[in-house]
């Protein structure tokens, strides 16, 4: 089992700040605004040669009549029953509140080992106002300043001293997985399509657009499949983008896209596809990211007898000149072919790892070129020798050929058509380079 410690407290004692730092990234969102992590958030971190999660989770806020408080209460006590190990913060400027106490109330049943991390200690004076924290009866004490990093050294060491040589390398085998973006308009239901493959509420689900401020990392191992879930915050139009939090959700679901490997699109079907969608589509497809279309809320279209025969065929157009995509109808709601959406995933995920041997490359290739040669250039007949795959991440391909520059689009779109034909890039964008010999 690999390893995971999840760091709890109450809002705005600087439990996100400590997972960035954790992290070196810039991972949850920090703001002076409290609540603002509204879901438990993954990380990978490795401190003294040893891999473990990390679990941010927004602030424990106890018999709340806030919706969104009181989800947040289930996640952080969902995040305690994973976690191996606990970081309880709490914070020396405001010193021990009532919630601090009910926190350690609950925290003193876990049989977990808890690390009390007071939080903000950054001058001897604070130091010493911070003592009156030892009264919560804790055995490990630790104070920090999460902003500057200063005393993060000691607590990560007590944490590392927990974790087994196994559960590192299982976290860092999981790191090393397919993983899958599932990306989208806000409130098309990316959330409810987490939920519906793994079986259990991992995000909060309402029917209020931009929910999930945060990126959300799932690992997932049923039915012989391995992969990590990413589930983003909806990505809106520029000028909708009214406040800050919601700017950096944008940022981090385009950041979610660079860390995958295939990034589900999911579309609304009622609202069909808008220029927003194509945004996010070309992007995905820029970054030479696998993609897959999925058409969600399937089951509240009225069916005529070709629907989905039109709608697919409307939807290509729509996306060209990239039309080798796949394109499914589902319903996140009612589990119509969510499990087929996986499936498809891992397969344009196997596409775009392939490597084709030269040998063969070249003999599909060069009589491809040969049935149609690339139009003469101011007199000049252009040839191309040889044909490799560079050694990218995205599937790219050099033609050596004696004048590079002079191939047009028409040609090189060809080229990219007879790629696809002989070898299976279905879902994967293909880059193609002319060389000089």
């Amino acid at each position: 089992m690999s390893f995971t410690v999840a760091i709890v407290g109450r809002p705005n004692v600087g439990k996100s700040t400590l997972f960035n730092r954790l992290l070196e990234q810039r991972k949850a969102i920090v703001d002076d605004e409290s609540g603002v992590t509204r879901d438990r958030q993954y990380g990978v971190t490795d401190w003294n040669g040893k891999t473990y999660n990390v679990i941010d989770t927004g602030g424990f806020v106890a018999g709340s009549d806030d919706v969104f408080e009181k989800e947040i209460a289930k996640q952080v006590l969902v995040a305690v029953e994973e976690a191996n190990a606990i970081i309880f913060m709490v914070d020396a400027t405001t010193g021990l509140t009532n919630l601090d106490d009910a926190m350690a109330g609950l925290l003193r049943k876990s049989t977990k080992p808890v690390f009390l991390t007071v939080n903000k200690v950054d001058s001897n004076d604070r130091l010493l106002e911070a003592s009156e924290f030892y009264s919560l009866g804790f055995e490990h004490i630790f104070f920090i300043a999460a902003a500057s990093g200063s005393g993060t050294g000691e607590l990560l060491d007590a944490v590392a001293a927990l974790i087994s040589e196994d559960a590192s390398e299982e976290t860092k085998e999981i790191d090393a997985l397919p993983k899958f973006a599932i990306i989208g308009q806000p409130n098309t239901g990316k959330s409810s399509l987490l939920n519906a493959l793994i079986g259990e509420e991992r995000t909060i689900v309402s029917d209020i657009a931009g929910t999930t401020r945060d990126t959300i990392h799932t690992h997932y191992n049923l039915f012989q499949k391995e992969f990590v879930l990413i589930d983003t915050a909806g990505i809106r139009r520029k000028a909708k983008v009214h406040q800050d939090l919601e700017f950096y959700s944008v940022i981090r679901a385009i950041k979610a896209m660079d860390e995958a490997d295939v990034c589900l699109i999911l579309l609304d079907a009622e609202k069909g596809i808008a220029a927003q969608d194509l945004n996010i589509f070309s992007l995905a497809v820029k970054k030479g990211k696998g993609v897959v279309v999925l058409v969600n809320k399937w089951d509240l279209v009225s069916k005529e007898t070709n629907t989905a025969k039109e709608y697919e065929a409307e939807l290509k157009k729509r996306l060209a000149p990239f039309s080798d995509v796949p394109i499914l109808f589902i319903s996140a709601k009612e589990k119509t072919r969510i499990f087929k959406a996986i499936e498809i995933a891992l397969e344009i995920y196997d596409n775009r790892q392939q490597k084709i041997p030269t040998s063969q490359l070249n003999d599909v290739m060069l009589k491809a070129i040969q049935s149609y040669n690339p139009p003469v250039v101011r007199g000049n007949a252009i040839k191309i020798k040889f044909i490799t795959q560079l050694p990218t991440s995205v599937p790219s391909f050099a033609f050596f050929c004696n004048f590079p520059d002079d191939i047009k689009q028409p040609y090189k779109n060809y080229l990219e058509n007879q790629l696809r034909l002989n070898f299976n890039f279905t879902g994967v964008p293909i880059r193609i380079f002319f060389r000089k010999k």
